[in-house]
């Protein structure tokens, strides 16, 4: 039995390994590529997998480790900054997408407990997949990064209470007979649990931590004792593994935890959507196409306009809130662990979890390539996203200068821009800074610079710049593709002006050159270059290389005191 597993597991593994790799090629989250791995393994296909206890269980461990994982990242202290926006993008979306996906669930002639499990599905978009997209493009200290990802949050708070009613309802029950000694229950539960991470765990932690062995072994078995306590007490053990997560990201050293428990996340959430395709049930499919190709479009067009729509009436500009509406064009891996749930406690048959699956291959698809290619979607759109624009000044444009023409242009402040600034203010010429970091930008207006909030890559943005009498354009984007469009727009009207932009490879810096750059910089190198430098004009010279030091030490200190640190690389 013990040997037939493994080798099951093993032809399994491998063959994820295979669709996962095209999914890379494709630029695909890696989760279509298991279910996908899933649906090829199962009865229906090659019959690989064959239920059992041994893969079941590694499955709800692997749905266990995700959700405590995200508990992990979701700091109760974060309430408080998400922001107004985030809040009422957040609650307004899941209702409008809920109520919306309900009615068109009972005119599809869905019963009304199917409905409102659809409907409620249909609600969530992937945290996972939306940080990890938008870490890619960079885009994360945006203001619709922000936005998007507080009103992601938002989401995962509803998506706890959410598990915590369906778990709680026998097979067979109706909603509205949920016992008040169950809420009563689970209130009690969570008081008692968030009074124990502030009292209690700061000092647990603190002793564990001098052990990183031992702290990831404490994590674990805290993860699995109150994902166990919430199943004895009728509730989840989905919800009790997410609220465990919550109770340590109170935590110093949730960070460590979280990095030391991702590979063994990763690998037991992979047996979890192979099972979830595995599960899948394709003789009765072709009834459910039409609601298929319904419920698909309403998420990948219907929740970016009620986001837009909403973003729209509290005053942010159309861009905004077209890039932030992206990001709840696909369901959630949440919504297809609430969707197995209902299965799990018979509210529901395998053709829903294989309709809402296929659903989510859809909308996670289709929504990736939205995401990856909004700035140059939107450009051929912005004529006719108007209508979610209110007239008058826009609560996001965050302009702090008068108009006019500078000498200088800087794109990008922080880090290499610093010292960029520094220089632009020894020669006294005008300059307007502007950046896609609304801190950043109230930071510098305290300061007393002319500066802009706004994205390089918005060619409308650069529209409205004068370039036309401009002496100096200065970019310390690495994106190539913004840094082109910049090039472009500049040399449109300004055939004379110095342009200097960042690169970090060879190739791409050569393209730039082509395109019409005046110096590329590339930091990779300049290091190097650097302390040649210093070589060739010290010699061995160690008094002279520890003035150095003591220049740099107060450099560094300098760009301590404004908040810089050195950027993060994932590996």
């Amino acid at each position: 039995m013990v040997v037939s597993v493994f080798v099951e597991l093993s032809i399994v593994i491998i063959i994820a390994v295979i669709v996962a790799g095209i999914m890379r090629l494709l630029r695909q989250p890696l989760v279509i590529g298991y279910i996908l791995t899933g649906i090829i393994v199962s009865p229906y296909f090659f019959n690989i997998v064959t239920p059992t206890d041994a893969i079941a269980t590694f499955a709800q461990i692997g749905i266990a480790l995700l959700l405590f994982m995200v508990g992990l990242n979701l700091n109760p202290r974060i309430i408080k900054d998400v922001g107004k926006v985030s809040l009422i993008t957040g609650v307004g979306q899941v209702i409008f997408t809920s109520v919306i996906g309900f009615f068109i669930g009972k005119f599809l002639g869905f019963s009304t407990i199917v409905s409102t499990y659809i409907a409620i599905a249909l609600t969530f978009s992937s945290t996972i997949i939306i940080m990890k997209l938008l870490s890619d493009k960079g885009d994360l200290e945006t203001l619709y990064g922000r936005i998007a990802l507080g009103f992601l949050i938002v989401q995962d708070l509803i998506v706890i209470v959410i598990l915590m009613v369906i778990s709680s309802i026998p097979a067979g029950i109706d909603f509205a007979t949920l016992a008040l000694e169950t809420v009563l229950r689970g209130v009690g539960l969570l008081i008692l649990l968030f009074l124990i991470s502030v009292h209690i765990f700061p000092r647990i932690t603190q002793a564990i931590a001098k052990s990183q062995e031992f702290l990831l072994l404490f994590s674990i078995g805290w993860c699995f004792a109150i994902a166990s306590l919430f199943y004895y007490l009728n509730f989840s053990i989905e919800a009790g593994a997410l609220i465990a997560g919550i109770t340590l990201s109170l935590s110093p050293y949730h960070y460590e935890i979280g990095s030391k428990m991702k590979p063994l996340r990763d690998f037991f959430i992979i047996l979890f959507f192979i099972s979830l395709g595995s599960q899948m049930v394709f003789t009765n499919i072709s009834q459910y196409v039409i609601p298929i190709l319904i419920f698909s479009v309403f998420i990948l067009i219907g929740n970016p306009l009620i986001v837009m729509v909403l973003m729209g009436l509290m005053g942010y500009t159309k861009r905004n809130s077209f890039l932030a509406g992206l990001t709840v064009a696909q369901i959630s891996e949440f919504s297809l662990i609430l969707i197995a749930l209902g299965v799990n406690v018979g509210h529901l048959t395998n053709e829903i979890l294989s309709l809402v699956t296929i659903v989510g291959l859809i909308t996670i698809a289709g929504s990736t390539y939205l995401i990856l290619y909004a700035n140059k979607i939107y450009p051929h759109l912005s004529r006719y996203l108007g209508i979610f624009e209110r007239k008058g000044e826009k609560v996001d444009e965050h302009k702090h200068h008068k108009d006019g023409t500078y000498d200088i242009i800087l794109f990008g402040y922080d880090r290499i821009g610093y010292d960029i600034l520094e220089s632009f203010k020894k020669i006294k010429k005008k300059f307007l800074v502007v950046d896609y970091n609304p801190e950043t930008i109230t930071k510098l207006a305290k300061r007393g610079f002319d500066c802009k909030y706004g994205d390089a890559s918005d060619s409308e943005l650069l529209n409205e710049l004068n370039f036309s009498k401009i002496k100096m354009v200065a970019s310390t984007i690495h994106n190539l593709d913004t840094n082109l469009l910049l090039i472009n727009k500049v040399r449109e009207s300004n055939k004379k002006a110095i342009i200097t932009v960042v690169s970090h490879q060879i190739d791409e810096a050569m393209k730039l050159y082509d395109a019409g750059a005046t110096y590329v910089l590339m930091p990779h190198f300049l290091g190097g270059h650097h302390v040649s430098t210093m070589i060739e004009a010290h010699g061995l010279n160690l008094s002279k290389f520890l003035k150095e030091k003591v220049a740099h030490v107060e450099h560094l200190r300098m760009r301590k005191e404004v908040g810089h640190e050195h950027p993060l690389h994932e590996k």
